[in-house]
């Protein structure tokens, strides 16, 4: 499993203070005004999914999970406090404020492809659980029939934007806030909704490694359950 811990957030990284977005600036203002005794380093947590790494089969092996998040996503949390150690511009920030500010309006930051893998690989887990598939209920339903027209037109569009997605990257369902409406939308490489402010409801992690040794992941997350 690498050497990654257990713990809460890191907020430093290794950038010049001219380079930053705005938001970094602000946040780089507060804690040079603040009146600290000594420097303070936190490193953001390497979360274990909410199962147990077993608890997905058949359609996620373990051993796929031991790989997928015990290697792959354990080193992007180490890549990201590595980054992260070597100067204090960034400390404080949440995980979502950290990925806004380094993604830097479209030009982004070197933390950014850590920083945003993380968060796209802890979202992912969250997407899944045991005995999951079937009908979504209540109003997440009545949305996905008002925007998609029904839910076996929202499978199929889901299924073909993962077929049609060219390279390693992520299918998400969002909410656009603005035009308050759900979206299947495509990302690549370590692109996440975030930075265009859609709020993601569940993702599909494309990348090869989390295909190739347990190939059906999509079979997991739209399983009927009738």
């Amino acid at each position: 499993m690498g050497s990654c811990f257990y713990n809460s957030h890191l907020l430093v990284t290794q950038v010049n203070t001219c380079q930053l977005p705005p938001l970094c600036k602000q946040r780089r203002r507060q804690i040079n005004g603040s009146q600290r005794a000594a420097k303070v380093v936190a490193y953001h947590g390497f979360k274990t999914p909410p199962y147990k790494l077993d608890a997905l089969e058949p359609y996620i092996s373990k051993r796929t999970l031991e790989i997928h998040w015990g290697a792959l996503h354990c080193a992007y949390v180490e890549g990201l406090d590595k980054q992260l150690g070597k100067s204090d511009v960034l400390y404080g920030y949440t995980m979502d404020e950290l990925v806004k500010a380094t993604y830097n309006n479209g030009n982004p930051l070197p933390e950014f492809n850590n920083a945003a893998q993380v968060w796209n690989h802890d979202f992912f887990w969250e997407s899944m659980q045991p005995g999951g598939g079937g009908m979504p209920i209540q109003g997440l339903l009545e949305q996905i029939e008002k925007d998609f027209g029904s839910f076996t037109k929202f499978r199929e569009n889901f299924i073909e934007a993962a077929l049609s997605l060219f390279g390693s990257g992520w299918v998400w369902l969002v909410l656009k806030r603005e035009e308050k409406r759900l979206a299947v939308i495509k990302t690549s490489n370590a692109i996440t909704p975030l930075v265009w402010d859609d709020i993601p409801i569940i993702c599909l992690d494309m990348w090869e490694v989390s295909n190739y040794i347990s190939p059906h992941l999509m079979l997991f997350l739209f399983h009927s359950s009738e």
